[in-house]
């Protein structure tokens, strides 16, 4: 008993390192799919608290694996508590993935209803506590694999219950290969993904050239703290290369130029800003710590226009629990330095701004994990991504990657070209099929100039993603709420002779 239990742990074990192995930088998708093959084993004929704990001890190894940039980041000041902290939490969401396919499996054709039953605890991991950390979605290891693709019919949570799906049939029919029926589910994956079409890259309504300015940032960590006039000053810097190399001819003008997010603080007065703008004669758009009022200040990104200065801007709904909004101060001192800010105000608006002659949608740097703020913004006719980001912060860990493939995989989910820039990298260039253009290395001045096509038509991801997105958690809800009534009847029909 003591042995197989072991056993099971093992499996898991290795499962939540396998499925974070999946992510970028490593090109190695198709781990995931051995780590839930893995968690299907271990699941398979246990009861649910067991399964509970089982599903605990995946998410615990996973997140341990994939949030080591906290550690990274906070560990010299801060030990490991936020670190392992937070991997204990987020180890709460596929505990009650464990639990909810142990449900599951009750059911005629039990590694799909397992797939959704599991996927439905990112549902709620997106959406609770703290409005969400959806952070690590099995969706965002699969920019690099046949998956990918699947964004733009269900966005991230298809993605995800494909994999799941595709690890969990895998399982179930090498534990009985003998069974043909056990193929079915197997097949079914494999059609789908051959059906799923290459997504169009194509300009539908002309396109843009656009410039990433990537001034770069020192590596210093939480000396971020006073560094804001560095980060301006290298923004300015890196534009006044920019001019020289337009005016040379070394590159074309730009339509639009894209400044990362927290280049300055400013309540909309900056000349030397002005004459930078003024100098290219376009439009920019300005990451910006956005002085609203005396006492608001906003995460956002403005538009900053040739002789009238700035104009329209967004503020980031989404912030980041513990960084941008510090909840329960007395408690959260002790496990972040950004307690003793204040929290900044959170914009309500629509993720969309009007420049260069376009609708763009824009998405700040942490917003990209959650999938409302590019849909909306696409949806109210967004035709372009831009996502500027400050991920400087967090060293040369593997953050910065894990989150420019969530912009790949938006780029697919709506059929857009997305643009990101990042104060010390990587920024890059992304076509609409998820591919990368063009990307900058970490903490080095550069500037990428690139022509990205504009498309108009809307996925079905951006049409009803949300629907599908509830639709798919609730199917996961109604399996395992299934497996439960199914068992206890089962367990009624014993206790009673039938």
């Amino acid at each position: 008993m003591v042995k197989a239990l072991a056993l099971r742990i093992a499996a898991v074990v290795v499962g939540g390192v396998l499925l974070h192995l999946a992510f970028p930088p490593r090109t190695v998708w198709w781990t995931a799919i051995v780590a839930f093959a893995l968690l299907w084993w271990a699941l398979s004929g246990v009861r649910v608290r067991r399964a509970a704990l089982l599903g605990a001890v995946f998410g615990f190894a996973f997140y341990l694996a994939h949030l080591m940039w906290i550690q990274e980041f906070l560990g010299r000041d801060y030990g490991p508590f936020p670190w392992v902290g937070l991997s204990l939490v987020m180890a709460g969401f596929p505990a009650l993935g464990g639990a909810l396919v142990a449900l599951a499996a009750r059911l005629p054709a039990a590694p799909v209803w397992g797939a959704l039953a599991f996927a439905a605890q990112e549902w709620l991991q997106s959406r609770f506590p703290l409005n969400g950390f959806p952070w690590g979605r099995v969706a965002f290891g699969q920019v690099e694999g046949p998956f990918l693709p699947l964004a733009a019919i269900g966005g991230a949570p298809l993605v995800s219950v494909a994999v799941v799906a595709a690890g969990f049939c895998a399982a179930a029919f090498l534990q009985r290969p003998r069974r043909i029926v056990g193929l079915v589910p197997v097949a079914a994956v494999v059609l789908v993904l051959l059906a799923v079409p290459t997504p169009p890259v194509d300009a539908q309504d002309g396109t843009r050239t656009v410039a990433v300015v990537q001034g770069n940032a020192p590596d210093i960590g939480l000396g971020l703290f006073t560094a804001g006039r560095t980060l301006r000053a290298n923004s300015l810097a890196e534009t006044s290369v920019l001019i020289d190399r337009v005016r040379s001819g070394a590159v074309p003008r730009p339509d639009l130029v894209v400044w990362p997010e927290s280049s300055l603080s400013t309540d909309g007065v900056d000349p030397a800003v002005d004459r930078v703008v003024d100098a290219l004669g376009v439009p920019f758009l300005v990451g910006t710590n956005y002085e609203a009022s005396a006492t608001d200040t906003e995460n956002a990104v403005a538009v900053w226009n040739p002789v009238t200065g700035v104009g329209e801007r967004y503020a980031k709904q989404e912030l980041v629990p513990f960084g941008e909004r510090i909840p329960l101060r007395a408690v959260t001192q002790y496990l972040t330095p950004f307690v003793a800010l204040s929290d900044f105000t959170p914009g309500t608006a629509p993720a969309v701004l009007p420049v260069a002659g376009t609708r763009v949608a824009t998405a700040i740097c942490y917003e990209t994990a959650y999938d409302h703020v590019l849909r909306d913004g696409v949806a109210d006719g967004g035709a372009l991504l831009v996502v500027p980001t400050n991920n400087a912060w967090y060293g040369r860990g593997e953050m910065t990657w894990q989150h420019l493939a969530m912009s790949r995989l938006r780029a697919v989910e709506h059929g857009r070209a997305a643009v990101v820039a990042a104060l010390s990298g990587a920024s890059a260039v992304i076509r609409p099929d998820g591919s990368v253009v063009a990307e900058t290395a970490l903490y080095t001045a550069d500037t990428l100039v690139e022509q990205v096509p504009l498309r108009t038509d809307p996925t079905f991801a951006t049409r009803w993603g949300a629907w599908f997105e509830h639709g798919l958690a609730l199917a996961g809800l109604l399996a395992a709420a299934a497996g439960y009534l199914l068992r206890r009847r089962e367990l009624n029909r014993t206790s009673t002779g039938a």
